[in-house]
């Protein structure tokens, strides 16, 4: 056995015996957890892009004057599936927020796409556009499903990193604290776009339906 073989040996026997004590494994297991959580939020975002294109043509065919409000939602939808998303970006403050404000725009623009189709009675009734609008408010129910648990998951990893001894663990292998959503956007994201399928008469009577634009990301 060589002399630079020993001390590599002695080395890895301190760090087996001392890195579990230090919160290392525990470290890895909340990093995982950001990363799993991260995925569901993903996904589900993806799934609310896909569903974009085929929504816009079908509002299209009754209300294709309505071109603002078809043009913000195309483009918003194009800046999100632009972006380059990778596993770092959850450790990348600034493509966070990037990421962060684009599916901003998108949800924004969605809402008020929705808005619109309350003056298309013809719009509502079309079963393409009851399906899919079904399908977008289920999508961003499970967004802020997701959202939450992201929230809830990093916010755990974050408090977990900052606290010693996991601290100094934490520093010599390069995790820090990540990136999570604004606290200023949270009282919005539970108030996914809806839109009603009541008749104006009905939602005179009842209120449904007195959709407003919503700012979730």
């Amino acid at each position: 056995m060589t002399p630079r073989v020993i001390p590599a040996l002695l080395l890895t026997a301190v760090l087996a015996t001392t890195l579990p004590g230090c919160g290392y494994n525990n470290l890895q297991s909340k990093d995982e957890a950001v990363t799993a959580s991260w995925s569901e939020v993903l996904n589900q975002y993806q799934r609310r892009a896909d569903l974009v294109p085929n929504l816009v043509n079908v509002v299209k065919g009754y209300a294709n004057h309505e071109q603002q409000v078809l043009t913000e939602v195309t483009q918003a939808r194009a800046q999100v599936g632009s972006m380059q998303i990778t596993p770092e970006l959850v450790n990348d403050p600034v493509a966070f927020k990037k990421f962060q404000d684009a599916q901003g725009q998108l949800t924004s623009a969605l809402s008020r796409l929705l808005v619109v189709t309350e003056n298309y009675p013809n719009l509502k009734a079309d079963a393409s556009f009851r399906d899919l609008s079904a399908q977008l408010e289920g999508t961003e129910n499970r967004i802020t499903v997701a959202r939450n648990r992201y929230i809830t998951t990093v916010q755990d990893y974050n408090t977990y990193v900052r606290q010693l001894p996991q601290a100094l663990t934490a520093k010599v292998i390069g995790m820090k604290p990540k990136p999570n959503f604004s606290v200023n956007n949270e009282a919005t994201i539970s108030a996914a776009p809806t839109v009603s399928f009541d008749s104006p008469a009905s939602r005179s009577q009842t209120g449904i339906g007195s959709s407003t634009p919503v700012t979730q990301p």
